[in-house]
């Protein structure tokens, strides 16, 4: 029977004693699975004749022979307790490598210089070092080919010379799991390679020749075995290019579904809502926002729905620009929601949409009516803590459409939201809902709604091409005029822990200046975080997850308690986390506002939307546990009213760890679009897309948006030229069933979050 991609893995393994390992350690289930289990990296293989070019701490593959092994005892440093060594001399080209394993049982390291006997060859990999003026190798992972004379280990000596014998430059490094090493994997793929059929390509002859790809046999041949860099690259840029080609197909087909659909075009009617509000303005909207708002209203007026995403940096006016799109809605005759991820920001939202409505916004009748000559509309806001006596009145009007504008939480998802003509639904902070959750709001609209989603996380261009690429983008790089300069500094404790008290001492000069203060921290009370919030996670260059030393985190109930009776004693101090109840929240953010606190100790619930002049200080404790995008968004918080800022990001981080260099790039630039680059390069895709929701680090295999920028863009230009030509792609079904496989799996959901 023939073996090709779809056979089940035991057909290469048999009943091999690592069978399972491969299944369920790795997941891999099929031939296919295992041949497109690709190497993560790449080591140079060297002889000892290049052994003076090695470097310190550089990752090494070394082909030798044991030249001698010897036991030394010595005494454990930490334990005082007798350890023992193996000290063993190793022969390539013709020079010498020491190479030592250390242990704690005598019996165990007496077993392996028996295992390292003169004479033995192997391959030992390990991080080069030097020992007294020579190299040497400590505790390297080994494959040994021992004596083909000895019947107990000929066969496996046979297997770990056949897994070397066309060992090139590179040795390629495999994801692995416990009980499994490089050369396991190794002999597998080599088998298989040698046995499959039928190589079934995905990609048609024409398209890989068009873009300059290889097959697949051959990418998976040069992808295993290459003889140098030049083949990894090739065959690398053959499966990123399948992986995006099959993504932006998803999002091709995508956009031209939603084009198909029908819905009512908003194109304002005989109402002048829209027009008083742009009269009443008291400054001119910038160039950014007159050219979007008219884009905008061009796609309101089409019969089929808007799908658009609004990125800016933090203040850039994308609020005005949701709010004007709102109102040409209400002017046509129907509703817009306004969906905001927490309660904190649907207030701030509803308090100053209706600060800029003025008497435009109706104190408690609906959108249509007149105030004198003037035409007003309803402003709504339904949250979750309100109670159902609250939630009657705001129900009820939502339904008749007294209400224009209805400003809300997931509260607006519940099923006793019924609205009577929803034409435009704005979500605000995208990355916060899912698919469902968007849908949900999306499906009680009569006919598909136009939407409208905002973000203050600049998102790269690739990203928005690969992620968002069912939305149309457009982008507010200018911001309004009052926005001052906020300068960032790193207070590292871990260096000078001194510095945490000229921190306070800072906060109390501002506030005697008249100035306000925000002190964040990443947990409540304990360590109990701020709903929906997790720590930033950071990763080596292998995907292993870099855990933070351990340290008490600083929360907001114990700080306000520490600093009230400490370093700010007699300043006016609130607190404001997701735990207090509403009430208590919007009277401590309009006190805040208003001027009446000096310091509010807060999570992150003041991330988005919270807007007060006044505030020209923000301290972040701990605030290696907030991404980069993250602490953009908090200390936009300051300088917003032409006052200089002071962002102030006090952290526990070790020089050299991937937190401490995320804290750096911050301090360094105020730009958001550089920052997402760094975000995106040091977090991959998933957190900043969404897809650490399943706890994956990203939904993309071997692609890349940031180093892959060329690749996405000739594979979004390939899918656009395919679905042209043949919409359902009957002509090349291999690949109408690979974009079925991706709609289906968790791919479309990390394509959804969009």
């Amino acid at each position: 029977m023939a073996i090709t991609l779809e056979s089940p893995i035991e057909a290469v393994l048999g009943n091999s004693k690592h069978a399972t390992k491969f299944t369920k350690g790795l997941g891999l289930d099929t031939v296919g699975d295992l041949l497109y289990h690709l190497p993560r990296r790449y080591l140079r293989t060297a002889d000892l004749s290049q052994t003076p070019e090695m470097h310190e701490g550089e990752m090494l593959t070394v082909l030798g022979e044991v030249v001698r092994s010897a036991v030394r005892q010595h005494t454990d440093r930490r334990t005082g307790r007798p350890a023992y060594r193996v000290e063993t001399q190793l022969r390539a080209g013709g020079a010498d490598l020491q190479l030592t394993f250390f242990s704690k049982s005598q019996r165990i390291a007496e077993w392996r210089k028996g295992v390292l006997a003169a004479g033995v060859r192997g391959v030992f990999v390990g991080k080069a070092g030097s020992f007294r003026g020579q190299w040497q190798l400590a505790n390297p992972q080994m494959v040994v080919f021992g004596d083909p004379t000895d019947a107990t280990s000929a066969g496996e000596a046979a297997d770990n010379e056949l897994a070397v014998e066309a060992l090139t430059e590179l040795f390629p490094i495999y994801p692995l799991t416990a009980g499994l090493q490089h050369w396991d994997v190794m002999r597998a793929v080599r088998f298989a390679r040698q046995v499959v059929e039928d190589v079934t390509d995905v990609l048609p002859e024409q398209l890989r020749e068009t873009y300059a790809v290889p097959s697949l046999r051959e990418a998976l041949d040069l992808a295993h075995a290459p003889h140098d860099l030049k083949d990894v690259q090739r065959a690398l840029r053959r499966f990123r290019f399948e992986e995006a080609l099959g993504l932006q197909l998803v999002l091709g087909r995508r956009r031209r579904a939603l084009q198909a659909l029908g819905t009512t075009a908003r194109t304002g009617g005989s109402a002048n809502l829209l027009d008083a509000f742009d009269e009443r303005l008291p400054f001119t909207l910038t160039k950014g926002q007159q050219t979007i708002g008219e884009e905008v209203e061009q796609a309101l007026a089409r019969p089929h729905p808007m799908n658009r995403l609004l990125q800016g940096e933090v203040g850039s006016g994308k609020t005005l620009v949701a709010l004007r799109a709102m109102l040409r809605v209400v002017d046509s005759g129907g509703q817009a929601a306004l969906l905001a991820p927490t309660e904190v920001l649907a207030q701030q939202h509803h308090r100053s949409i209706t600060t800029m409505l003025g008497d435009l916004a109706a104190s408690g009748m609906a959108g249509g009516l007149f105030a004198g000559d003037q035409e007003q509309t309803h402003v709504e806001m339904l949250t979750g803590s309100m109670t159902k006596t609250q939630r009657k009145g705001p129900l009820s009007r939502i339904t008749t459409g007294e209400a224009g504008i209805i400003v809300g939480t997931h509260a607006l998802l519940q099923d006793q939201v019924m609205f009577h003509d929803l034409g435009l639904v704005v979500v605000d902070e995208q990355h916060r809902f899912g698919v469902e959750q968007r849908a949900a709001l999306t499906d009680k609209a009569g006919t598909p709604p136009h939407l409208l989603v905002m973000t203050a996380t600049p998102i790269p261009r690739t990203v928005a091409m690969t992620v968002f690429g069912d939305l149309e983008v457009s982008t507010l790089t200018e911001l309004p005029a009052g926005r001052a300069e906020i300068q960032t500094n790193l207070v590292a404790l871990v260096d000078h822990p001194a510095w945490i008290a000229r921190v306070w001492e800072r906060v109390r000069e501002e506030a005697e200046k008249g100035h306000q203060v925000y002190v964040v921290a990443p947990r409540i009370s304990g360590d109990e975080p701020e709903q929906g919030e997790r720590d930033q996670r950071d990763f080596d260059v292998d995907g292993n997850e870099v855990k933070a030393a351990p340290v008490e985190l600083s929360a907001v109930d114990e700080i306000a308690e520490e600093l009230t009776t400490g370093p700010l004693q007699g300043l006016r101090v609130a607190k404001l986390h997701g735990k207090l109840p509403a009430e208590e929240k919007e009277r401590t953010m309009s006190a805040f506002a208003a001027g009446d606190i000096d310091v509010l100790i807060a999570t992150t619930v003041i991330e988005v939307g919270v807007d007060v002049p006044n505030a020209t200080t923000m301290v972040i404790l701990d605030a290696d546990r907030f991404g980069v995008s993250q602490l953009h968004q908090l200390r936009g918080r300051v300088g917003r009213g032409g006052l200089h800022g002071l962002c102030l990001l006090v952290s526990h981080a070790e020089a050299g760890t991937p937190a401490r260099t995320r804290l750096e790039a911050v301090a360094q630039t105020t730009d958001g679009f550089e920052l997402s680059r760094v975000d995106l390069d040091q977090r991959r895709e998933g957190d900043v897309l969404g897809a650490s929701q399943s706890g994956r680090r990203s939904s993309l295999e071997s692609l890349r948006v940031l180093r892959d920028e060329e690749t996405i863009v000739q594979a979004r230009e390939a899918a656009e030229a395919l679905l042209n030509e043949d919409a359902d792609l009957a002509q090349t079904p291999l690949l109408a069933e690979r974009v079925a496989e991706i709609e289906e799996s968790t791919s479309a959901e990390y394509l959804e979050k969009s």
